[in-house]
């Protein structure tokens, strides 16, 4: 297993570096990505990535794919991340909601991250076909 290192820095976050760059994470927006930002950008991330990969495996076409995350928190319990909203919305011609439907539910199933916190984080997610602007 490669051990990620985190080292903290004078601004007071938490810094790590990736082969893509620097990452700094603090619950102080001004100086780090807060820490539920990434998680939930992991999430998204990784299930847009997989949904992509499965419309292009169905070779179904499309212009662009948007992600609107909504979060839910709950203040009483440390602040806790306990739902979070995916709506993916398709941009191409032609699409059939349906097959985007199920196509979003393949890639669910197959997303890592999303995986890793199912039964803790109940996450659902929607898609919307658009005709191109």
């Amino acid at each position: 297993m490669a051990g990620l290192k985190f080292t903290l820095k004078d601004t007071g976050a938490f810094q790590s570096k990736f082969e893509f760059g620097s990452l700094s994470i603090s619950g102080n927006s001004k100086i780090g990505f807060r820490p539920y930002q990434l998680l939930v950008s992991s999430i998204a991330g990784c299930s847009g990535g997989v949904f992509k990969k499965v419309l292009d495996k169905k070779r179904i076409s499309y212009q662009n794919i948007e992600i609107t995350a909504d979060v839910e928190r709950n203040e009483q319990k440390e602040n806790k991340v306990t739902k979070i909203h995916l709506h993916f919305l398709v941009k191409g011609e032609n699409l059939k909601l349906e097959q985007l439907e199920k196509s979003l539910k393949v890639a669910m199933k197959n997303c890592p991250m999303a995986q890793s916190v199912k039964g803790a984080i109940a996450i659902n997610e929607t898609v919307e076909a658009r005709e191109p602007d």
